[in-house]
């Protein structure tokens, strides 16, 4: 039996009244490429934010390797090995990814150091091999500002992984994207998750057949159901609710 790399114990979260998360149990392996789908108000986003520590929960709480996160504040999180990437990219422009990556990689350094000291001969094979892997070799010594919108997700992504994370939370990374863009980011997901855990948030239905083993419906703030994706799209349940949402 694997072992758990997270797990959320009845967690509930209330706004004025209002459960954005409503007695939310969950939990993923250790090595596990899990996909959480949802419509929309059905608590993804404050799902990630519980994990990470943006929001605490009201009630229950949320263990990550079989400890207790609750009461943590966001960067001590982060330093056990949680990263989490936004939908929209957050990557300095005005650099180029080879630089983006190096500053993201050395956690105890600022930027100037970063810029301007000599990477160790490792350091500098490891950013080949992490350009490599998001596809970026080519464009590796131009702004940032000149990437497509694909690309800036892929470099994020790349970021977020140079900062050796055991769990990678993923938010919605095919937004806005073309169909080659999406595959490759699928791609991607798909390399990253041979060496690490990844949480998915999605909505694109093609995409998630192309990445997903197993994935969480989350309606109303719990687990609607779980199960590879034929299970989940053929679940009547599952049909209701976004059908429910389109008929609003």
């Amino acid at each position: 039996m694997n072992a758990k790399i997270l797990e959320t114990e009845n967690v509930t979260v209330s706004f004025d009244g209002f459960k954005a998360l409503n007695q939310l149990n969950f939990s993923m392996d250790v090595g596990e490429l899990r996909v959480v789908i949802g419509p929309n108000g059905a608590g993804k986003t404050t799902f990630l934010d519980v994990i990470t520590g943006k929001v605490q929960p009201t009630i229950g709480r949320v263990l990550f390797k079989g400890k207790n996160l609750r009461s943590l504040p966001e960067h001590q999180i982060a330093r056990r090995g949680i990263g989490r990437k936004f939908q929209t990219p957050r990557v300095y422009l005005n650099l180029t990814p080879r630089e983006n990556l190096e500053i993201t990689s050395n956690r105890n350094k600022n930027v100037f150091s970063t810029l301007f000291s000599r990477s160790h001969p490792k350091e500098k094979h490891s950013f080949e091999g992490l350009l490599a892997t998001i596809g970026l070799t080519a464009k590796a010594d131009i702004p940032a500002a000149l990437l497509s919108h694909g690309e800036k997700q892929r470099l994020e992504i790349g970021m977020l992984v140079g900062q050796s994370p055991d769990l990678l939370l993923v938010d919605e990374p095919v937004a806005g994207l073309t169909d080659e863009e999406t595959y490759n980011i699928g791609e991607l997901l798909l390399t990253l998750a041979q060496s690490h855990s990844i949480l998915v948030i999605e909505h694109d239905m093609e995409f998630v057949r192309q990445i997903a083993k197993k994935v969480t419906v989350l309606h109303e703030g719990s687990v609607l159901c779980e199960g590879d994706f034929a299970e989940v799209q053929n679940d009547p349940r599952v049909i209701e609710v976004y059908l429910g949402q389109q008929q609003e």
